[in-house]
C-alpha cells in the first residue's frame, strides 16, 4: 500500500523530472543546431571549392593546413631554441615560455593565413573560369542555335554543341546534360549552372533562354540574338577601355616611374644634408650664436628609416595603382592581380637603380 508520505514525495519529484527532461531537450536542440550549422558551413565550403573546379575533400584540406602549420611551427621552434640558447645563453624556462606563446599565437595566425590564401586562390580560379565561360559563350550559343534550326530539341542541341575548345563551359554543359538525362528539369539545371558564377552576362542569357522555352518561341533566333548582344557588349567595353588609356598611362607613369626617382632624390638630399651638417657643424653653430637663424641641431630623418619608408610607400602605391588600372580597363579588381608583382618589381628596381646612381654622383662631388 502507498502511504500519504510517498504520494507527496512523488508529486514533489515530478516537477524536477519535468525540468530535467526540459533541460535535456534544450541541450539536445542546441547540440543539433550546432551540428546543422557545422554541416551547413562544410556544405557551403564544398560548393565554393567546386565552383573553382577543384576536387578536394574538406576534411583532407583541413588536415593539410593543420599539418602545414605544425611543420612550420616546429621548424621555427627548433631554430629559435638553437639560436637563443647558443647566442644569448637564455635559460630553458624562457625558451619554454617563448614556445608556449609561439604555439598559442603563431599557430592560430598560420592557420588563418593559410585559409586566407586558399580563399584568394579559389576566388581567383572562380573568376578565371567565369571569364573563360563569357569568352566562348557567344560561339556556343550560335552553335546551339544552328542545332535547334536543324530540328533538335533544346537539351539535345546544348549537348551536341559541346566542343573541347569551349573548356569550362563544355564541362558545365556536360553536367547539365547528365542531370537532364537522369530526369532533372532543364530549367532548374540551367539556373543552378548560372548561380555558380557571379556573371551578369551568363545569368541574363540563361534567364532569357528559360523564358523563351516557356513562351514556346523561336529558340534558335533567340540564341542568335543573345550571342550578338554579348559580342556587341564586349566591343563596347573595349571601346570604353581604349578611351581611358590616357588615364592609365598617367597613373602608371606617376606610380611606377616617377615616384621611384623622386624617392631616390629625396634620399640623396637627406644624405647631402647630413654630410653638410656634420662637416659644417662648428661653423653653423657659431653663426647661430651670432644671431643668424641657421641651425642643424636635433635629430632628423635617418637614411635607413627613409629607405624603409620609401620601399613600403612604393609597394603600397604600386598595389593600389594596379587595382585602379584594372578597374579602369576591365571593370574589376581581379583582372589586375597579375599586374601587382610587375608594378612592385619595376618600381622597386627603378628606386634602387636611381638611388645607386644618385649616390655615386654625391660621392663624386662631395
Amino acid at each position: 500500500m502507498f502511504s500519504i508520505k510517498s504520494i507527496f514525495k512523488k508529486k514533489a519529484e515530478a516537477p524536477q523530472q519535468e525540468k530535467s527532461i526540459e533541460f535535456l531537450k534544450k541541450k539536445f536542440s542546441k547540440d543539433q543546431q550546432k551540428r546543422l550549422r557545422a554541416q551547413d558551413r562544410k556544405q557551403r565550403l564544398k560548393e565554393y571549392i567546386a565552383k573553382a573546379g577543384f576536387e578536394i575533400s574538406v576534411k583532407k584540406l583541413k588536415r593539410t593546413f593543420f599539418n602545414t602549420a605544425v611543420a612550420i611551427n616546429l621548424t621555427v621552434s627548433a631554430f629559435l631554441i638553437h639560436y637563443f640558447s647558443v647566442t644569448y645563453g637564455i635559460t630553458w624556462g624562457t625558451i619554454v615560455a617563448s614556445m608556449i606563446v609561439l604555439w598559442a599565437l603563431v599557430f592560430v595566425i598560420l592557420i588563418i593565413a593559410l585559409w586566407f590564401m586558399f580563399y584568394i586562390a579559389v576566388d581567383m580560379k572562380i573568376f578565371r573560369r567565369k571569364v573563360d565561360i563569357e569568352e566562348v559563350l557567344p560561339d556556343f550559343l550560335q552553335l546551339t542555335a544552328s542545332n535547334i534550326n536543324a530540328g533538335m530539341t533544346i537539351d539535345r542541341a546544348l549537348w551536341y554543341a559541346v566542343r573541347p575548345r569551349f573548356g569550362v563551359l563544355a564541362k558545365e554543359i556536360e553536367d547539365i546534360a547528365k542531370e537532364t538525362i537522369s530526369g532533372a528539369d532543364l530549367k532548374a539545371a540551367l539556373e543552378r549552372f548560372a548561380s555558380r558564377y557571379n556573371s551578369p552576362i551568363l545569368k541574363r542569357s540563361i534567364s532569357m533562354i528559360n523564358e523563351g522555352v516557356e513562351a514556346g518561341g523561336e529558340i534558335g533566333d533567340l540564341l542568335n540574338r543573345i550571342a550578338l548582344d554579348i559580342q556587341e557588349q564586349k566591343t563596347m567595353l573595349k571601346e570604353m577601355s581604349a578611351n581611358v588609356t590616357t588615364y592609365v598611362i598617367f597613373i602608371v607613369f606617376a606610380t611606377v616611374f616617377a615616384a621611384p626617382f623622386l624617392f631616390a632624390l629625396s634620399g640623396v638630399l637627406i644624405e647631402v644634408v647630413g654630410s653638410l651638417s656634420s662637416s659644417l657643424g662648428g661653423t653653423l653653430n657659431a653663426a647661430t650664436t651670432a644671431g643668424l637663424p641657421i641651425s642643424f641641431s636635433g635629430s632628423g630623418v635617418t637614411q635607413p628609416d627613409f629607405k624603409a619608408f620609401a620601399i613600403v610607400s612604393l609597394a603600397l602605391t604600386s598595389l593600389f595603382s594596379a587595382m585602379m588600372v584594372s578597374t579602369i580597363k576591365k571593370g574589376n579588381i581581379q583582372s589586375g592581380i597579375k599586374y601587382i608583382p610587375i608594378f612592385i618589381g619595376i618600381s622597386l628596381t627603378l628606386y634602387f637603380v636611381a638611388q645607386s646612381l644618385a649616390g655615386q654622383l654625391v660621392h663624386l662631388f662631395f
